[in-house]
């Protein structure tokens, strides 16, 4: 039995009984007898069914997006804008549901046809992270459903009571359609039941969402079975920021991308990259707009920026910033524990550090922004690709030849791709994920449901 705390007053919520893997087993041999019903569905018909689903979403969106600020502890309007993302999702997968298909191909040979047929892989696993404990799931299952396919969440231990809450409300739309609840079945576990996942070759897709290095973990025992996994690891974002930025832009986007969700994103901004003529100018802007960051209750509404989820993460927060300083840089906004209940800490702005400290090439998930200065566009843009991962990537600026380079072979070689915008944050109509060690996976938009499908010509 798992107790859940709220990251704001580290006192406990609830108690949440796990799964043991007999539990396990059961749970994967309901999932595929419900997948026998549901690969019988029209595509459209399941498409509808997930409309429904967004719908009892929507009717529940502030108290579940409540539950996200109680459980994982970032802020009201983020919580409610997770769930939101869940529901524009399956708006999404309702119009993909008539959409799916594969090309007639002509064929060489006279009197046949040459086709291109989709269909399901089956049983899709679906492992969450603790940082976005619905919209994570809500992309992958909307899709993954419309697809034919069957789901086994397995979220974070430490956001179950919002797993079960999901589920719940799922569950009820399907049943109240006469399907078998256990199509989008979930499972509470730990690191056992990942690893039972991971290596069951009943998984024919395995989605993960979580660090590199347990991700890594992950690609290797699905691999060892030839089995399918689809991975969503870390992120080392940067923004770069020329001399010709609008500053206006650059603050407020730069502040959104390293403080919101106290730096706990996939897609948080890390490293800020300044044009040495403007690198004074903007790093006095900052610490003053950092300055007025509203700190407090993630459930208040005035409330901009909530506690980091759990004791160790502020750990892991306090190590970076002495590791930080030790290598040459200085702390000039933040950098320590705020003494009230709960797991505060400073949003943080560190300067003087080189590109290729090792501290700057890590990714701690904490709101720490370091801030370094460049001369030269090809210097700057091999500073944002040197690095492991390959998430997310931005820059500030107004001039189109270079916005074409960026966004050209020899600019960002990450997945995503920003102009004039911050780091984080993403549309579901596009396909999410990125390159190297952030695992290669798409999730969401644009031809992303391919993943969940299998091909025969």
């Amino acid at each position: 039995v798992v107790t859940t705390y709220c990251p704001a007053n580290n006192e406990p919520i609830a108690r949440v009984r796990q799964a043991s893997l007999e539990d396990y087993e059961e749970t994967v041999r309901k999932a595929k007898e419900a997948w026998n019903v549901w690969a019988d569905i029209p595509a459209p018909k399941r498409g509808e069914i997930v409309r429904q689903i967004g719908d009892a979403l929507r009717q529940k969106i502030k108290v579940l997006g409540s539950l996200v600020s109680l459980e994982m502890g970032k802020i009201y309007v983020e919580g409610v804008g997770e769930v939101q993302e869940y529901v524009d999702v399956c708006d999404y997968a309702v119009g993909l549901s008539r959409m799916i298909g594969g090309p007639v191909l002509p064929s060489e040979r006279s009197g046949h046809a040459l086709i291109e047929q989709w269909n399901p892989v089956g049983l899709v696993g679906i492992i969450t992270a603790f940082n976005f404990p619905v919209a994570v799931y809500g992309w992958n299952s909307a899709i993954a459903m419309i697809c034919g396919n069957a789901c086994l969440w397995k979220g974070a231990p430490t956001t179950s009571l919002t797993s079960v809450a999901v589920t719940k409300i799922i569950a009820k739309v399907l049943e109240d359609n006469k399907i078998p609840g256990a199509v989008c079945s979930l499972i509470c576990g730990g690191a056992d039941i990942g690893t039972a996942m991971a290596r069951d070759g009943r998984m024919d897709l395995l989605s993960f969402t979580g660090s590199t290095e347990v991700g890594k973990q992950v690609a290797l025992m699905v691999q060892e079975r030839f089995g399918r996994s689809l991975l969503e690891l870390g992120g080392n974002n940067a923004i770069i920021v020329f001399e010709d930025a609008d500053l206006n832009l650059v603050i407020p986007s730069t502040l959104f991308a390293a403080v919101g969700t106290a730096g706990q994103r996939c897609t948080t901004a890390r490293r800020l990259f300044l044009h040495e003529s403007i690198h004074d100018e903007v790093v006095e802007k900052l610490a003053k707009a950092y300055a007025q960051v509203r700190i407090g209750d993630p459930w208040d509404s005035d409330t901009l920026y909530g506690p980091l989820h759990t004791k160790e993460a502020v750990k892991m927060f306090l190590d970076a910033v002495e590791k930080a300083k030790q290598q040459g840089g200085s702390v000039i906004y933040g950098g320590k524990v705020i003494n009230r209940p709960g797991n505060y800490v400073e949003p943080t702005i560190v300067i003087g550090l080189a590109h290729n400290a090792p501290i700057v090439h890590m990714e701690t998930f904490a709101p720490i922004l370091y801030v370094l200065k460049f001369k030269e566009e090809e210097e700057v843009f091999a500073w944002n690709n040197e690095v492991k991962q390959g998430l997310s990537s931005s820059i500030f600026t107004r001039d189109l030849g270079r916005i074409f380079r960026w966004l050209g072979p020899k600019g960002s070689d990450c997945g995503i791709v920003n102009v004039n915008i911050p780091t984080s944050g993403a549309e579901i109509g596009g396909a999410f994920g990125g390159e190297k060690h952030t695992g290669g996976g798409r999730e969401s938009g644009s031809d992303s449901w391919k993943l969940y499908m299998k091909r025969s010509t």
